[in-house]
């Protein structure tokens, strides 16, 4: 285990038609500041429910518990939030970007189609992004793919050596999974909404019936995230000592990455 790497639920949600989720943030201690993976729902959306809208909170059903923001968590740690220098978001949805505005100074690492789909919604995507969340004007850095390699996936973005953007498109225009590397040299893929469940990644895999079809709904393409499910399996299985993939809500991976 790293000490350096948190492993965080910022915002347990309780559906009624499916298992329990989480939101799984990271938190890494970096040289030169705190890094942020994700960020959960914030303090504006504890304050403000109303603005996730009533069908997201009716469906999902989150905590929104003042203690479970980032911002708490880092505060109850020991660590000054200011000193976040820089989230990189796997995506915008709202479930993942609400922690923004707590931590204004931050660079915002996003893919650049994913900032496009968020700022110019098509209709059908208005509904997972909240404005609001962005409302206080984060510092973006946007990213295309680019022609770096990653274990097999191609067009990856290398921020430094230790962390790395590897596209995952999908469940949203501009997807991210997001790889950072132990101390000891093993890599974490915190893989974002690419895959719901743990069972995903198994040699024979398996999802709740709720959860698979939740996937493919809200995909807004469908295909393209099921051949990176594909494509993560193979990873998960074939790399066992040099990658850990997780992905944001399966509380059973937060638990046992948690230690």
């Amino acid at each position: 285990m790293d000490g350096r790497v948190h492993h965080l639920d910022c915002g347990t949600m309780r559906p009624l038609v499916a298992p329990r989720l989480v939101a799984h943030v990271l938190l890494v201690e970096r040289a030169d500041g705190l890094l942020l993976v994700d960020t959960g729902f914030g303090t504006g959306d504890v304050a403000e429910p109303g603005r996730l809208g009533g069908p997201f909170r009716l469906a999902v059903r989150p905590d929104l518990a003042p203690a479970q923001t980032a911002v708490a968590q880092l505060r109850s740690r020991g660590f000054d939030p200011a000193d976040v220098t820089d989230i990189a978001l796997t995506h915008l949805d709202l479930d993942h970007a609400g922690g923004l505005g707590d931590f204004p100074h931050a660079r915002v690492h996003v893919h650049a189609a994913e900032l496009e789909a968020a700022l110019h919604p098509r209709p059908r995507e208005r509904a997972r992004y909240v404005a609001q969340q962005w409302a206080h004007g984060p510092r973006w850095v946007t990213h295309p793919e680019t022609g770096e390699d990653w274990f097999g996936f191609g067009a990856v973005t290398a921020l430094a050596d230790d962390l790395v953007l590897v596209p995952l498109l999908g469940h949203t225009r501009g997807h991210h999974g997001v790889a950072v590397r132990r101390a000891d040299g093993h890599w974490l893929l915190h893989a974002g909404d690419a895959f719901f469940h743990r069972g995903q990644l198994a040699a024979a895999p398996t999802c709740p019936a709720t959860l698979a079809a939740f996937q493919s709904l809200m995909a807004a393409d469908n295909s393209a995230r099921r051949a990176n499910v594909d494509r993560l399996r193979e990873l998960a299985l074939t790399h066992v000592d040099d990658v850990t993939v997780f992905c944001a809500h399966d509380p059973e991976q937060l638990h046992a990455l948690q230690g």
